[in-house]
């Protein structure tokens, strides 16, 4: 079986599904290539209008692969031009870069909605690949925590970007510091995930949820997250320009246009995310 199943839905919802149970769905193996080949392709076929993000059977995704980290540690290289220390650093920081760029970067920009199912541990990387995506739903088995500290590390995939814009400066610290975990109910008050839903109902619930994203007007969405993300880092007027750009383009869609025609008719809207 593949590191990464993907199953692209007649709804428009892509579900793709983390497929390394036997190890929690750490990131080795093929699963973060395919991960970011996926994303680039939905990000690019226009019946995908919504992407869901879950993982098989325990586990989420439980961040980096302890067994490379070994390797690593133990300088093996496959490439004799990295055997001395600047090569082998100047290649590890550039493979990262792309990593994160490929994946975290691609979620948190693309101009549509991505939902993170979490259906149990979400850790170290794999917390911050869940914090990269718009909103996360979580089964009552879910849980959250940074675990970098744990294995000696800083943190990457953009978790030190995501988690203070959720739960502040002050418990981001604490969180990374202490790498304590959370469980569903306690990620729920801290906001970090949307909503709690028993086990056995995330699939359905957080797909449902996914479909009335995937059936509304996604391009306006995707403008709308653009928004959102632009005023993460700009000033009060620079946001009003820039959504003023974006409601007149909005303004222009074929979905907008049928939504006034549906109201003035005096029926729901049929949005085909153009």
């Amino acid at each position: 079986m593949p590191d990464l199943l993907v199953y692209k839905r007649s709804d428009g919802v892509a579900l793709l599904t983390l497929n390394r149970p036997e190890s929690l769905n750490s990131l080795g193996g093929d699963l973060t290539r395919l991960l970011s080949e996926a994303l680039l392709d939905c990000e690019t076929d226009a019946d995908v209008r919504c992407i869901a993000i879950t993982g098989e059977g325990r586990a989420f995704c439980a961040g980096g692969d302890v067994r490379n980290m070994q390797r690593r540690n133990e300088g093996k290289t496959t490439d004799a031009s990295r055997d001395s220390v600047v090569g082998n650093l100047e290649y590890q920081v550039i493979d990262l870069r792309r990593r994160q760029a490929e994946i975290s970067l691609k979620i948190h920009t693309m101009p549509k909605p991505v939902v993170a199912l979490v259906n149990g541990h979400a850790v170290g990387a794999g917390f911050s690949i869940a914090l990269a995506c718009d909103v996360r739903i979580a089964g009552v088995s879910a849980r959250f925590g940074t675990a970098f500290r744990n294995v000696g590390l800083s943190g990457d995939y953009g978790g030190t970007y995501f988690l203070p814009r959720l739960v502040g400066r002050s418990k981001a610290r604490e969180l990374y510091f202490s790498a304590e975990v959370l469980d569903a109910q306690r990620a729920l008050e801290l906001g970090i995930v949307s909503r709690v839903v028993e086990q056995d109902a995330l699939l359905p619930e957080g797909l449902a949820y996914c479909t009335k994203l995937a059936t509304g007007p996604t391009g306006s969405l995707g403008r709308m997250k653009a928004n959102l993300n632009f005023a993460e880092t700009h000033s009060l007027q620079e946001s009003l320009d820039h959504e003023a750009l974006l409601q007149r383009i909005s303004g222009l869609s074929n979905d907008s246009r049928e939504a006034v025609l549906a109201f003035n008719e005096k029926r729901s809207p049929v949005f085909k995310g153009q």
